[in-house]
């Protein structure tokens, strides 16, 4: 196969999945996985990807925002190990916010079963998680839904959601994020969802921001946070040590959750 055919075989194999790793292309495409990486670099100097450790994800314009379902088959393993390293950070009793996205989808599945703690959420799917009764053993959290305009990424927004939000304070905000940059911080594609994101951090005595490694250096068009108002950040083993220790300087807590043990 020609270098531009392996490169066009990588573009298609990036636009049905959202991001791709190179053991996989490796093996795909019957080639070593330095191959690959030449192929990625040339890709990302051209703008056609970004390149991320271990893989690549598809380079959007700062204003576009994917749909859930798009994101919801994107690092799935990652999101999960993020999710069960977060939901150990929560305690019986506790009454916490957690915004729309699909890693904060997966920490809602499992928070189902602890009907000990309280939830206020602006995220349709989240509420959805929380309040399915199919195979619960016991009702579950109690669920308060912000109401508001929703967006793509299921999130209700708007000052419907934000008023509603305000009337809350909670022991600690659980969001997701579209981009996680040290100097841009925390942003969004959409500047109503970054204010109504504003409105859940206000109402948390702390914040803590889930966020896989794709995300980082990854900059939406509207900034909701800088990175020195997270008490802590959840992130998957795919940051680099170098990564790490940048965000690390800047956060109180850099949680890191072991995903590549489980491959």
């Amino acid at each position: 196969m020609l270098a531009a055919q392996r490169r066009q075989a990588i573009l298609q194999a990036l636009d049905a999945r959202g991001a791709v790793r190179v053991a996989d292309l490796a093996v795909d495409l019957d080639v070593s996985e330095m191959t690959v990486r030449r192929d990625l670099d040339v890709l990302d100097e051209q703008d056609m990807l970004r390149k991320v450790h271990g893989g690549a994800v598809a380079r959007r314009n700062r204003g576009e925002e994917p749909w859930s379902t798009v994101k919801a088959a994107q690092q799935q393993a990652e999101k999960a190990a993020i999710a069960d390293a977060a939901a150990a950070t929560i305690s019986a009793g506790m009454t916490i916010a957690i915004s729309a996205g699909t890693t904060t989808t997966e920490l809602a599945r499992r928070l189902r079963q602890r009907s000990s703690i309280t939830v206020i959420t602006n995220s349709l799917s989240v509420f959805a998680v929380l309040t399915d009764p199919a195979g619960a053993a016991n009702p579950g959290p109690v669920v308060y839904l912000s109401g508001g305009t929703r967006t793509p990424s299921d999130a209700l927004v708007g000052p419907v959601a934000d008023n509603a939000i305000a009337a809350f304070r909670v022991d600690a905000s659980y969001l997701g994020v579209h981009g996680l940059d040290p100097e841009a911080g925390l942003t969004t594609p959409n500047p109503a969802e970054a204010q109504t994101n504003r409105a859940l951090i206000g109402i948390g005595a702390r914040l803590v921001v889930l966020a896989d490694h794709t995300k980082y250096r990854e900059v939406g068009t509207n900034v909701f946070a800088g990175l020195s108002q997270v008490d802590t950040l959840v992130v998957d083993d795919g940051l680099t040590e170098e990564d790490r220790d940048a965000l690390a300087r800047q956060v109180d807590d850099l949680v890191v959750a072991d995903v590549t043990a489980g491959r």
